[in-house]
């Protein structure tokens, strides 16, 4: 497989609301129970790359094979460098690199931007396919929210895992 990674546009929005569709309407890696329409993706992303961040898909062959963005992980001053990462990838393609590459280079793009830390807000406990690929990566879990979602009529947990980007906290930003 050779995939190219490349800042998403427009043009992507289609490809990647149905593949957020389908993670909304079968998994638990997100929290969302209603899959946004295109025009609600199309202003996410928009939003992500006006604060300066990445929103990157993975192509093969003119075919969209998943995305990811960073975005700041909140909006208060003293997070300015902390960053979050997503990462969605079609589900019949699940397990083949596309996630780890899609993220890996979103550590480097967060990291040549200045952040510091970068989290990862898993849902699922058992969503072993997104611990793994952070844990392959470099990220360390740093706790576990339990039943703090509902969904598919289930109480779902949520795993928070974090990496140390640059020098992390070993010196203070310019």
């Amino acid at each position: 497989m050779t995939i190219l990674l490349r800042d998403a546009t427009d043009a992507d929005i289609p490809a990647m609301t149905a593949i957020y569709a389908h993670h909304v309407q079968h998994g638990t890696g997100t929290f969302e129970e209603n899959p946004p329409e295109q025009a609600d993706v199309a202003a996410r992303m928009a939003k992500v790359q006006a604060a300066g961040c990445a929103w990157l898909v993975a192509e093969e062959d003119g075919r969209i094979l998943g995305y990811g963005y960073f975005a700041p992980f909140r909006e208060r001053s003293a997070y300015r460098f902390t960053a979050e990462d997503s990462v969605y990838v079609r589900d019949d393609i699940r397990g083949q690199g596309v996630g780890k590459a899609l993220v890996a280079e979103l550590l480097t793009r967060a990291e040549a931007r200045g952040f510091r830390q970068m989290i990862a807000v898993i849902g699922d406990t058992e969503n072993v396919g997104s611990i793994g690929l952070h844990l392959s990566l470099g990220f360390r879990q740093i706790g576990v929210l339990k039943a703090v979602g509902m969904k598919f009529g289930r109480w779902v947990d949520v795993v928070q895992m974090q990496k140390a980007l640059g020098e992390g906290e070993r010196s203070l930003p310019p």
